[in-house]
């Protein structure tokens, strides 16, 4: 009998395979996205409360003669739309990972009190040390998201099964009421600090501004770079801890490193535009239905669809009402829904 004996082959890590076919289908679908995001874009900037005609729109962004009207368009819309860009792809970015990095498909940064730990160090910033400057909120926000992060990973991870997609949650949705409250009764004793947030406080692009966007944009260029890099990794990670580690992952430097990434892209994100809720959650599942488990895929594709549904709810935001309703209303009309059926379906298998 003769034969030749075969070398094992290697299996790659669980949702990395791929074959030229499936990446060009998946690469088509990303480019498709980016034609929808590219379309959304362009309407923003003739959607709005404002009794302003389509062609005095199209002259105010290619034609400025320095009406009224093109102030309007080139100081509100263009800068609240580029607004909901940076947000929503901080945002989605921030959802993604925390979810592949905690193996968590309910994991969120509105839902682990990360928004909520932002909301309340930005109030203590503006209550106790008198701070207004934008880089200050934003260097609070990003200290409370970090703590906060933190704090909910301790308590849920406490006891012998560890950190259970159900334990973060409800250590999560305790710790975000305890920041919710002792920040609103902060604002409600302090008249000064209630006027200069409570626009903010739920979640709204209106006011949005050239200034606040240029200081938040390298911190949210910095943690979607930091994200990028770490694809491959969660793939690995994905298999868990052990069999992660017995790969060659360093898996603790994997999730500070991504953690520290969550909490400057929700930092800067919550900043800027408010506490946003549901949208990190929503993004990720609808990225995994269309192109699949593959990290490699789902964090660049979450970067493009979260802006698309975050300038789709503040476009429909502007119009659903006489007066504009915020978008972080929206997107919770969204994503309640969204929560509810992820919580009820049975042996979630998309991670």
């Amino acid at each position: 009998m003769t034969g030749t004996a075969t070398a094992p082959t290697a299996q790659a890590p669980l949702g990395t395979e791929d074959t030229p076919r499936t990446a060009f289908s998946r690469l088509t679908i990303l480019v498709g996205l980016l034609v929808l995001l590219a379309a959304l874009t362009m309407l923003s900037f003739f959607v709005g409360s404002g009794d302003i005609s389509a062609a005095d729109t199209w002259n105010a962004l290619f034609h400025p003669t320095g009406t009224l009207n093109d102030q309007l368009i080139r100081t509100e819309r263009v800068p609240r739309t580029f607004m909901a860009l940076v947000v929503g792809a901080a945002l989605g970015v921030a959802g993604a990972l925390m979810q592949a990095i905690t193996l968590n498909p309910l994991a969120d940064p509105g839902i682990l009190g990360v928004n909520a730990g932002a909301y309340f160090f930005m109030a203590l910033g503006i209550v106790a040390f008198g701070v207004t400057s934008t880089t200050g909120n934003i260097a609070f926000a990003m200290l409370g998201a970090l703590i906060a992060a933190a704090a909910v990973y301790l308590i849920g991870a406490t006891g012998r099964r560890g950190a259970g997609p159900a334990k973060l949650i409800l250590a999560g949705v305790a710790l975000s009421a305890v920041f919710n409250g002792i920040a609103q009764g902060m604002t409600l004793v302090d008249p000064k600090a209630f006027d200069a947030i409570r626009q903010w406080q739920v979640g709204s692009l209106q006011g949005a501004s050239t200034e606040v966007l240029g200081k938040i944009m390298p911190f949210v260029i910095a943690g979607i770079v930091v994200a990028l890099l770490l694809v491959a990794s969660l793939n690995v990670l994905a298999l868990g801890d052990d069999r992660a580690r017995a790969l060659g992952a360093r898996v603790g430097l994997i999730r500070s490193t991504g953690f520290a990434s969550v909490t400057i892209l929700c930092g800067a994100g919550t900043a800027a535009v408010g506490p946003i809720t549901f949208l990190g959650l929503m993004v990720p599942h609808a990225v995994r239905m269309i192109v699949g488990p593959d990290q490699r895929w789902v964090v660049p594709g979450s970067l493009v669809v979260a802006p698309i549904i975050f300038l789709a709810s503040d476009m429909i935001g502007r119009v659903i009402t006489p007066s504009e309703l915020p978008v972080g209303m929206v997107t919770a009309f969204i994503g309640a829904p969204v929560l509810i059926y992820l919580v009820r379906r049975r042996g979630d298998r998309s991670l």
